[in-house]
């Protein structure tokens, strides 16, 4: 196997079912390493933090839930891609793991040519999306108050220190730039960048755009880009403007 080929970590307890993945994966051509429980996925993690380029992750695991090993990647600013596969089925574990960093969600059992779509997909994710030209977007170049985002090596910096967003912060700050200005609904958001159903109650897309005030406003409390409508949704501008009333 070349050394170039992508590293794959399945972090799954089910030993049959991780060698069938882990055999699917090594005839695509990926490299790909197995461990049965979350404390052995966070030391494999932790201790090399570039070494892997995905994340195939169950929810029931022994030692620690596949939630809480999520929570704690991201918690360490690693933004490696991270794809849950569980076999729970109902929508409010689906909102949970997105909210703890995953990138997408797959419910066992699972079609193959899914799970390998979904791999190639959040292997694959740069260039995938282009901006407008216009205001102070450039080609996929992001600039708006302190902050310089270049979504084609996902390189964030804000004053001109380097920050590390999650795949998921990045693809709604990059949908936020698509539609500078327009008022956006939280449920046009959980559709476009989380694929979930509008009948969804969730605070997720809440819970992101703190997070993207925490990074990118100077005063997260009187955020000037990432702006609340009341009672319809959010408005993001590059050009800072103070909104009415907290949100």
């Amino acid at each position: 196997m070349e050394s170039s080929a992508k590293h794959i970590l399945i972090v799954e307890d089910e030993r049959h079912l991780a060698q069938g993945i882990r055999f699917n994966l090594d005839a695509e051509g990926y490299r790909v390493t197995v461990v049965g429980d979350g404390p052995s996925a966070l030391r494999l993690v932790r201790a090399d933090p570039t070494a892997v380029d995905l994340i195939i992750l169950d929810l029931m695991l022994p030692g620690m839930s596949g939630y809480a090993v999520c929570e704690q990647i991201r918690q360490a600013g690693n933004d490696v891609p991270i794809l849950i596969l569980s076999a729970r089925t109902l929508t409010e574990d689906r909102i949970r793991g997105l909210d703890v960093g995953a990138d997408q969600y797959l419910q066992k059992p699972f079609e193959l040519d899914e799970l390998l779509a979904m791999v190639r997909n959040l292997l694959t994710r740069r260039g995938r999306f282009k901006l407008p030209a216009a205001g102070k977007k450039v080609g996929d170049v992001l600039e708006f108050g302190r902050a310089r985002v270049n979504f084609d090596t996902f390189e964030v910096t804000v004053d001109g220190k380097r920050l590390r967003l999650t795949p998921m912060e990045l693809k709604l700050l990059r949908f936020f730039a698509e539609h500078e200005g327009s008022v956006l609904s939280r449920n046009q958001l959980l559709d476009a960048v989380w694929g979930l159903k509008s009948t969804v109650v969730t605070r997720t897309v809440d819970n992101f755009v703190m997070r993207l005030r925490k990074y990118f406003e100077a005063d997260p409390a009187r955020p000037r880009h990432f702006l609340s409508v009341r009672g319809a949704g959010y408005r993001f501008l590059a050009e800072a403007e103070e909104e009415e009333a907290p949100g």
